[in-house]
Parts: structure tokens; sequence; C-alpha cells
């Protein structure tokens, strides 16, 4: 097993690099996984707003059990979207190491598919992500990122390339990146608020922030309602946008954490190049809070 022999925090930090190539090669299979399963029938089940597929449950199956296999229980909790309903807390509260994996990111894009999908594993030490996989299968690419060493992208065989965020500095000049499904009115009164190059729709957060290391989008605004984004939906590509010169944060400018009680991520949320990601918080927070005290007055 790969952890043999590896009892404390210090060991695990210094064996990160190893730890993404792990994520990386289990990130590729389920992202095959996905890709195979698309091509025939699959079943859909659950509600419509919140609906998983056996491409779901598969992905979901086979990365616990690589991750599993190779590191075991003792050191390494694991939370997922498929099995955190069944999963006690404590199993997952009392550790410092935590993988945090949605196996299908953008459901309903798969089940329309529209290629905006992805495959999320990240892992976690105390709150933060320290290493993180984002697999996009129908772009044939994935992203990687360690903590303060730097998020890459590579296709299947190929090298992994550095990726940098944007430099651009003007809203006027940034291209939004939003959400083609979670679109509430609340949401699109703050958008409202303010003036972009222009705004695109895209499915999976992961995606989303593919795009922003990409240079093809600069900005990603999240914003709850009645429900919120959860920890995998996160997790993963905050780091990733981290590491590429970008920022993922709350309108308040504080950094999300995972692996909490509540793994909903509720409030504003701003994914951006970095450039100028504390002022527009500000901005977004006293725009939004406007929105809010005009509501209230009509109410």
């Amino acid at each position: 097993m790969w952890l043999e022999g590896v009892g404390n925090s210090m060991a695990i930090a210094e064996r990160l690099g190893e730890l993404c190539t792990l994520a990386r090669t289990v990130g590729w299979q389920a992202a095959d996984i996905l890709l195979q399963v698309r091509l025939g029938e699959f079943e859909i089940s659950g509600p419509s707003d919140s609906p998983v597929t056996t491409a779901d449950l598969a992905a979901n199956q086979h990365i616990l059990t690589m991750l599993q296999f190779q590191l075991g229980t003792d050191h390494f909790a694991y939370l997922s979207e498929e099995t955190f309903k069944t999963q006690a807390p404590e199993e997952r509260l009392g550790k410092d190491w935590v993988w945090i994996i949605d196996p299908l990111d953008g459901t309903k894009d798969y089940i329309n598919n529209t290629g905006e999908y992805a495959v999320h594993i990240a892992l976690v030490y105390r709150g933060r992500p320290v290493v993180a996989v984002v697999a996009c299968p129908a772009m044939g690419k994935l992203y990687s990122a360690i903590v303060e060493k730097g998020a890459w992208v590579e296709t299947q065989g190929g090298k992994p390339k550095p990726v940098k965020a944007s430099r651009k500095r003007k809203l006027e000049e940034m291209i939004l990146v939003a959400s083609r499904s979670h679109r509430s009115p609340r949401l699109e009164a703050l958008l409202e608020k303010f003036t972009f190059e222009s705004q695109i729709s895209i499915g999976s957060v992961g995606c989303k922030v593919a795009a922003i290391v990409d240079q093809s989008a600069d900005l990603y605004i999240s914003l709850s309602g009645n429900s919120a984004p959860k920890d995998w939906d996160f997790a993963a590509p905050d780091l990733i946008l981290h590491e590429a010169g970008g920022m993922l944060t709350r309108f308040d400018k504080m950094p999300l954490l995972y692996n909490q009680a509540d793994v909903n991520q509720w409030g504003g949320i701003l994914g951006s190049n970095g450039q100028t990601h504390r002022q527009f918080c500000q901005r977004l927070k006293k725009a939004l809070s406007d929105i809010d005290r005009v509501s209230k007055g009509r109410g």
C-alpha cells in the first residue's frame, strides 16, 4: 500500500506530487468511464433538478475503489456526492486529510450531451485543497494543481503544460462565465448592475474554471438561493484557479472552507483571474445589499 509506514501529516505533505499523479491517473480513468457509458444507454434516477445517472455511480465507484486501494482509510477520509447521505459525519470530520469527489459535475449537461461536464477530485487538508484534478472528458483535457506548485493542463498521453489566468483588469473588458441552469432572478438582477465585455454560459463549475484558466473567460459568479453549491462542486476548481493566478472567495473576500459539518457553500462566491478580485468583491457585496434592500422595501 502507498502509505505503508507513513504515519503523520508531514510525511503525507511531502508526497503531494505522488498523490497528484495518482489523482490524475484516476481522473483520466473516470473520464473514460463517463465517455464509454455515454456511448450506450444509461439510466437516470432522482428528482429532475438533481438527477443521478448510472454514469455518476460507475465513475464514483471507480474513484473510491482506486483511491482507497492505494491509500486506505486510516489517514484519509472520503467525501463524495454519491455517498455523502449514507456516510456517518464522524468518518470525515475527525480527519485532517479528506478526498472530496464529484464523479460527474454537470449531470444535466451529461444527459443533454452538451459536453460541459467534469470529474472533480480534490485532496483537502484541514479545510483547504492541496491537490486537485478536474477532468473534462468531452474536451479531452485534464487540469491539475498542487498547492504552491502551480496548475497544469494536459491531453491524454500528453505532457502537462502550465496554465495561467488572464491579466485583464477592467471589468468592461472581461468575459463572464455563468451557469446554464442555476440563474435565479436575484443573480440576474445582480449581473445587470455591471457591464462586461460579454457573457457565456457553461454547465459544470469545473468547466467554468477551465474556461478562466484557458483565458476564454475571466470571471464566474455564484449566488445561492433555496439551495447552494456543495463542497464537491468547488474544492477541486478552487485550487486550480488559485494556482493559475486567480482567486475564488466569498463576496466578503474570505476563502471557502471544505469538509465542515455543513457541506453547502451558501452566499455569494466570486471566481476571477485575480487581478481586481478584492475590489470587485466589494462592489458585488454593495450591489447585492442594494438589491436586497429594495426587494424588502417592496415586500
